[in-house]
């Protein structure tokens, strides 16, 4: 039950540290209460300690993602996060985070997102530095392809941050307004398949 319960402390701080920016006002609204998932968050989690985490979570992804000043960072004055009834985990649109009761629950249902590979893999990437990857991730060097998302891709980022420290911090700001495959290049001298056999060689 612990376990589940940092699963979702450790989610919802991702998808908060997707939506934050600056100086942040935060509201949690249990949408669920009556259902047993929304009476685990009242009882287990609680809207004050949610509101901490999201807090921290903002403050690390900061510092994670080298975004010290204002500028650096999405203009948000407040983020919402809804405990609903439905199914899958968790969504984020606009400054709302829906978090699915059903998850909080114990519900491990398939989570469908539309995000890439390697989003996913910087979201995964944040965990990993928080110390919240868990103990089935792959280890260091597992894995398909470099894009394959989720622990894959942050292993391998986490590689490619020990090659340059600030490495996904600038590479996520590079992204802001699309992704190519030459950022490695310009930040690393090598191309991401270079750097995939590399990384798997080690």
């Amino acid at each position: 039950m612990a376990h589940k319960i940092s699963s979702f402390l450790s989610f919802l701080a991702i998808l908060a540290a997707l939506q934050l920016a600056t100086a942040v006002d935060y509201t949690v609204t249990n949408t669920a209460a009556a259902t047993p998932g929304g009476v685990r968050f009242t009882n287990d989690i609680g809207v004050e300690y949610t509101n901490q985490t999201l807090a921290s979570a903002t403050c690390f992804i900061w510092n994670t993602f080298q975004q010290n000043t204002e500028n650096d960072r999405k203009n948000v004055a407040s983020v919402s996060v809804f405990i609903d009834d439905m199914d899958g985990v968790a969504y984020a649109s606009n400054n709302e985070i829906h978090v699915s009761a059903r998850y909080i629950q114990g519900y491990s249902g398939e989570v469908k997102t539309e995000i890439t590979g390697l989003i996913e893999g910087i979201a995964d990437y944040v965990r990993l530095k928080a110390g919240y990857a868990p103990n089935h991730w792959v280890q260091p060097g597992q894995g398909d392809r470099w894009d394959q998302g989720y622990d894959v891709t942050a292993r391998f980022l986490d590689y490619c941050n020990g090659l340059r420290d600030g490495f996904v911090a600038e590479l996520n700001k590079k992204m802001r307004d699309g992704y190519n495959d030459g950022f490695s290049v310009d930040l690393l001298g090598k191309t991401v398949d270079q750097l995939w056999a590399e990384y798997k060689a080690t």
